[in-house]
């Protein structure tokens, strides 16, 4: 390996040195982020086409599918490319650009599935005022705070941690610039200020969980006293799957970022950071539409040949006007 001190950008190290893993990396890769991205589009399809879904549940819920769609563009298609042409290099704006779109994306992913969570809360808790607390104007508001938070976050990440002075040769044990590998090339004491910055956004981070939490607990008390079984399982239904990925976005990004870390690299490193970028992206789609019988029903309606028939000739008269 040439020695890379003098060079601008990084060499990313990927899962393996082997020219057949690689193919099949890439390979396993390129069909994850085809899934996910079929399901985040056909969910973003859905929810705007079926008039039924245009409530404040689905409509964060096809933002959440943008950003997942988004997430797992910044570092999956680099790493495919990257195992293809067998050359880890990332140019120092690459990186740059993937460390603000990542951390920006991944706490925006975290304000909606706060929000989202508020929304299961007023609508389980609080039916009454749900129309009148998650109006239209509210929705909007809230996912302009969340992209404006996430978009802060990254922009904070980026320029503190690429203002501090690197020493070594510049080799990033990751698939993409990871925060955390790449301040084990920091000199020593020089990566103090990129420490509390990840404080502040682990704090915050740390303060949406608790309030999903929360949330959690009231929607839990009072579905346990809804005395019809049918009604106690269309809650859980819609429930469970935001709780399920809450859980595993959260717990897999908290490990990676909040353990110590090592001066060499581990495959649970490799591990964890597939967890969080990969995973939750392509699975979303699946648990929410499995989980979710309007989902499925607005899914079997767009699919069906009368749909297909009508929407072809809405957009012959649209084109003929």
């Amino acid at each position: 390996m040439a020695n890379l001190t003098s060079v601008s950008g990084f060499l990313l190290v990927g899962f393996s040195a082997d020219r057949k893993l690689q193919i099949l990396h890439a390979l396993l890769f390129l069909m994850t982020y085809l899934l996910a991205l079929t399901g985040n589009l056909l969910i973003i399809t859905i929810t705007t086409l079926d008039h039924r879904l245009h409530s404040p549940m689905y409509y964060f819920l096809k933002h959440l599918s943008f950003l997942d769609l988004c997430f797992i563009s910044v570092t999956v298609p680099q790493a495919i490319a990257n195992s293809l042409m067998n050359n880890g290099y990332i140019s120092l704006d690459q990186c740059i650009l993937q460390v603000f779109f990542f951390i920006a994306l991944a706490s925006s992913e975290v304000a909606i599935l706060t929000v989202m969570s508020y929304d299961r809360y007023v609508a389980i808790c609080q039916p009454l005022q749900y129309e009148t607390i998650m109006d239209p104007c509210a929705c909007r508001h809230a996912v302009i705070a969340a992209w404006v938070a996430g978009g802060l976050s990254g922009l904070m990440h980026a320029a503190v941690n690429f203002s501090i002075p690197l020493c070594g040769e510049k080799v990033i044990h990751q698939f993409f610039c990871d925060v955390p590998q790449m301040l084990k090339l920091a000199c020593s004491y020089e990566f103090i200020n990129e420490i509390a910055v990840a404080a502040f956004t682990t704090s915050t981070a740390f303060i949406c969980l608790i309030s999903i939490v929360l949330s959690y607990i009231r929607i839990f008390s009072a579905v346990l006293r809804i005395p019809s079984a049918e009604g106690r399982t269309k809650v859980f239904s819609t429930c469970l799957p935001h709780l399920f990925v809450v859980t595993f976005f959260l717990s897999a990004a908290g490990f990676e970022f909040l353990r110590p870390p090592s001066d060499s690299q581990s495959a649970m490193d490799l591990m964890f950071s597939i967890f969080y970028t990969v995973i939750p992206p392509t699975l979303n789609p699946v648990i929410y539409s499995l989980r979710n019988e309007a989902m499925k029903a607005a899914l079997r309606k767009i699919l069906s040949k009368e749909e297909f028939t009508q929407r072809k000739m809405h957009l012959k008269a649209i084109f003929k006007l």
